[in-house]
């Protein structure tokens, strides 16, 4: 007798890939995020291949994951694929202190993000 399984939360013709604790705040990984969403994957690939954002390499690496999800989990056609949705999340933020004159000191805030990619198959127009 072992556990329920629980139920997909998407639908038949979606899949998803999640990345945690990206070492970048959520501010300039949503810029990112912004330039993918909607777009065919193709297109999404080409884009972040050629962004000059450092943390565009690890959306790419997000984005190839989630296309692997779809093809081999969920049996999707990999050219009729797009970006549904690419959200962010906010995460742990690491507080440092830096030493500064007289004695006194600041905070420096190193924040982490979370990403989130679904992709979905469109659906064929019937002429």
């Amino acid at each position: 007798m072992g556990k329920q399984a629980t139920e997909r939360a998407l639908a038949p013709n979606e899949a998803k890939a999640v990345i945690n604790r990206l070492r970048i705040s959520p501010r300039k990984l949503n810029l990112v995020a912004g330039l993918i969403r909607g777009m065919d994957v193709s297109n999404a690939l080409t884009q972040l291949s050629f962004s000059s954002k450092r943390i565009a390499n690890d959306v790419k690496k997000a984005l190839q994951s989630a296309i692997a999800n779809a093809e081999n989990n969920h049996n999707l056609s990999v050219d009729s694929l797009y970006v549904k949705e690419a959200y962010v999340g906010k995460n742990i933020v690491m507080k440092r202190m830096h030493t500064r004159g007289r004695g006194r000191s600041a905070r420096i805030l190193k924040p982490f993000a979370n990403l989130t990619l679904v992709l979905r198959e469109k659906e064929e127009e019937s002429k």
